[in-house]
Order: structure tokens, then sequence, then C-alpha cells
């Protein structure tokens, strides 16, 4: 696992950001050879997607011929609904860059039969072969999308009983009304994640994050009540991050 530390989160946002585009380039992704890139949602990667929309406008790099996948999607909410991680994707990211509404891939909250929605979704991840890179975030209690505590290492994507304390940190984007969080989400699985992807790279920022980071990297390996830890046995995982979130103290 490599780690790359930077003074502010600007600064790590801005190293993830160029990453991601020379990663782009240089697979000179084509139609029939599409670049393939899972995605987050949260407030960790916002610098990154912001960083990405300024470069593609720039004439930086394109995403005509990229493909994505996101990681996970609250149960019960429309696609208008401003908490649904659907709307926050398209506000945040792709709205604004060039990438084909066709080769966009977010699960389906809304839908009837929820076995074949996430059957279909990992069908179509293998499809393309597989996911070159997939950007994480980091969630305070060893997160990965939705993958809470007590997740195996062979889930796949699923739907997903949310814990009090993932309802409690989430709350915030609900008028910090507990009640109004949904219980339920699907999410791709961290086979879904690992056993798919060339390489995984997670942004991670903040003090808040810190323990959490500490025990992705140095914790007990493979240890489902701390599904991060899974990360500890790819074979191409990054971690971008900030000083804050690496325990570390910012010079005055």
């Amino acid at each position: 696992m490599r780690q790359a530390t930077f003074s502010s989160a600007e600064d790590a946002s801005e190293y993830l950001a160029n990453y991601i585009i020379s990663k782009v380039n240089n697979f000179q992704p084509t139609p029939s050879k599409p670049f393939v890139l899972g995605l987050p949602t949260g407030s960790s990667p916002e610098g990154v997607y912001a960083r990405l929309i300024k470069a593609n406008k720039a004439g930086k790099v394109t995403f005509k011929n990229v493909v994505t996948f996101n990681m996970d999607e609250y149960l019960g909410l429309k696609p208008t609904d401003k908490q649904s991680y659907h709307y926050f994707m398209y506000d945040k990211f792709f709205n604004h860059v060039d990438i084909p509404r066709e080769n966009i891939n977010i699960l389906n909250g809304l839908a009837t039969d929820i076995d074949k929605e996430c059957a279909n979704y990992e069908a179509k991840i293998k499809k393309y072969g597989r996911i070159h890179l997939f950007m994480g975030g980091l969630g305070p209690e060893g997160h990965l999308a939705f993958n809470e505590a007590g997740s195996s290492r062979d889930s796949i994507t699923r739907r997903v009983s949310l814990v009090p304390s993932t309802i409690k940190a989430n709350c915030r984007f609900f008028e910090n009304d507990e009640s109004k969080v949904p219980r339920y989400a699907l999410s791709v699985g961290i086979s879904t994640i690992l056993d798919n992807s060339d390489e995984v790279a997670l942004i991670v920022l903040g003090e808040a994050k810190a323990a959490a980071l500490e025990k992705t990297i140095h914790g007990k390996k493979n240890d489902a009540q701390f599904p991060s830890s899974y990360l500890q046995d790819h074979p191409n995982a990054l971690i971008v991050c900030d000083n804050a979130a690496a325990g570390l103290k910012s010079k005055l």
C-alpha cells in the first residue's frame, strides 16, 4: 500500500486529480476500449471532482471514452432527491464534463427487484473486464462505500442495512434529523472493489479520519469489523491524504 501525504486537503485533491488525469490520458481510451473509473460520493472527493472539471474545461482531459461505476446509493430516494447520490454525482461532476450519459452507471435506489438490480450491476462491471482505477473515500469506522462493520471479504453488490453510527453521521445532510435518513442502501461489495479493480485510490482528508486511516494501514489485516483493512492485501492500493488525516500536526 502506497501513501502520498500533503500539507493540505487542497494539495491532496490536486495530486489525486492529476493522477487520475494521467491515468486516463496514458490509457488513450477509445469507444471500443474505454477507461473504466470507479467513483465515490461524500465531501472528501469534492475537491478532486472540482479539479477534474477544471481540467476538462481546459482541454487537459476528456471523459468521452470513460465509463464510470459509482459505489453506492440510498434505497428509496429518487434521482432528483438532493440527498441521493445520483443527484450528488450529476451536481458535483457529471453535469460539468463531457462524459456521455450512457457511460454513467449508478445503482437504482428505486429498483423494484433489488436482487436483479445488484446482479445486473455486477454483471455490467464484469462485462467491461476490469475497473482500471477505483477512487474511494474512507468512513470514520473503516467503511468502504456502504460496507459496514461485519462486511465479508467476498461480499458483492447488495442491499445493506445502515448501522446507527452511519445514520447519525449522515443526518447532517437530512436537516440533522436521523428519522429522515434512509435505513438501507445499495452498495458494491468488498469483492466488487478489490477483485475487479486494477488499482484502488482512497482520498482521506481531515483529523476525523486519522484513527480510521491508521487502522486501515497498520491495523489487523482482513478485519471484518474494519472493512478498509481488506485493502492491505490489494496489490495496487494508493492512499492520498492530508497531514491532518495522517495524524501529523501542520507546521506554523
